[in-house]
């Protein structure tokens, strides 16, 4: 598997799924049921986004996914 993984479209393919969370409207939910929609696209965003800014690399056939968490300074 690791000799046919593109990790650069990987990587795309999760910044796209970002932006479509991000672009997707709201269904007419109601109450309980809007909050958690709401609530699971902005984790489904936090995901997507989260591994769309790592580093990822294939060693000795292991992906690794880098992902800085640090607080940005200004």
């Amino acid at each position: 598997m690791a000799d046919g993984l593109d990790v650069d479209a990987m990587i795309q393919r999760f910044k796209d799924r970002a932006a479509a969370v991000r672009g997707r409207g709201l269904p007419p939910l109601e109450g309980e049921a809007r909050k958690r929609y709401v609530e699971q696209a902005q984790l489904d965003f936090q995901d997507f986004a989260m591994l769309a800014d790592a580093d990822a690399a294939l060693e000795d056939g292991v992906l690794v996914l880098r992902v800085d968490l640090r607080p940005k300074h200004s």
